[in-house]
């Protein structure tokens, strides 16, 4: 898929929840195929400039394309978006005046069977979003032993049967049955407990995998962690999540710290966090973008803004 076909995830939404301006300063963490960040680029001209940051070497390759016409306004690196405070400071991008995140497999890692993403199209289990750096899946699932493997099944995919699915995909691999995406989606169908419907029984396998393999919740804890320094007072976060546990995440860096159930019988003063969210409930797909682009369908996109100090 060329960076022209891509489709950004909540676009129009996330533009007008980030409100960019002439002569901003934007970070793109997570830059994909570039549509966010052209979207931002269009929005904050003539002089608004973006840092756009993604350990996929691919995908720069064809953001950079994309985003060639806007010369100088943008910068792209190569790296983990949970070291964009240095990569920001390194190439004058603090502070920023506004924040995106879409925390999704991008489509040119699901469209590409050679990835080892999609249970649907059959090749490696290697699932890694920087394609040569790293442990793999099928490395992960090697040195695993039926606990390890239960507890990234029950804790990063949720999955019920957990220990029983982590039991089949450890036989068939001693057995020698598990080498490409299809064994392992085989195995998966054959014993999990998930009825086939909206969702396919490997789906919640596989992002478990996908999340350790690439240590994603690890990434985005360190990003909520300096956000706040990120962003001038004022600045704004879009962040785009796709399962429970990054939008737990998110929910809680946005909102104010709770009081100690302890103190509740006294009048002590609620605490102010760093940042104010912008709306209750996390803003998701229209009808019309879910027939455009059914990836869209678990998306959950939450906005906050960085209080002064």
């Amino acid at each position: 898929m060329s960076a022209q076909a891509h489709i950004s995830v909540l676009l129009k939404e996330t533009v007008a929840a980030l409100a960019p301006r002439d002569g901003g300063v934007y970070l793109d963490v997570t830059l994909g195929l570039g549509g966010h960040a052209e979207a931002i680029l269009d929005a904050s001209g003539p002089t608004g400039r973006l840092l756009g940051v993604d350990r996929d070497p691919r995908a720069l390759e064809q953001a950079r394309e994309r985003l060639a016409r806007f010369g100088q306004r943008v910068t792209l690196v190569e790296g983990h978006y949970s070291d964009v405070r240095g990569h920001a400071e390194a190439t004058d991008h603090l502070p920023a005046d506004g924040l995106v995140a879409d925390l999704g497999v991008s489509s040119i890692q699901l469209d590409h069977a050679e990835r080892g993403f999609s249970f649907q199209k059959k090749g490696p289990i290697d699932m890694r979003m920087g394609p040569s750096v790293g442990e793999t899946a099928a490395d992960l699932l090697e040195r695993l032993d039926l606990s390890g493997l239960t507890e990234i099944l029950r804790d990063l995919g949720e999955i019920p049967n957990a220990r029983q699915l982590a039991d089949a995909i450890l036989r068939a691999r001693d057995a020698g049955r598990l080498e490409s995406t299809a064994d392992l989606a085989k195995v998966v169908a054959e014993r999990s407990k998930i009825r086939p419907g909206k969702i396919h029984p490997a789906t919640l396998v596989f992002q478990a995998l996908r999340i350790a393999v690439n240590r994603e919740l690890e990434e985005l804890d360190t990003l909520l962690g300096v956000l706040p320094d990120l962003l001038r007072p004022g600045g704004r976060a879009a962040i785009i999540s796709f399962h429970s546990l990054e939008d737990r995440r998110v929910k809680q860096a946005f909102r104010d710290p709770e009081l100690d159930p302890a103190l509740a019988q006294y009048p002590v003063e609620r605490p102010q966090g760093p940042f104010e969210s912008l709306s209750k409930k996390p803003i998701t797909a229209s009808e019309e973008e879910l027939a455009q682009n059914p990836r869209a369908r678990s998306a959950k996109l939450r906005v906050a803004t960085r209080r002064a100090s």
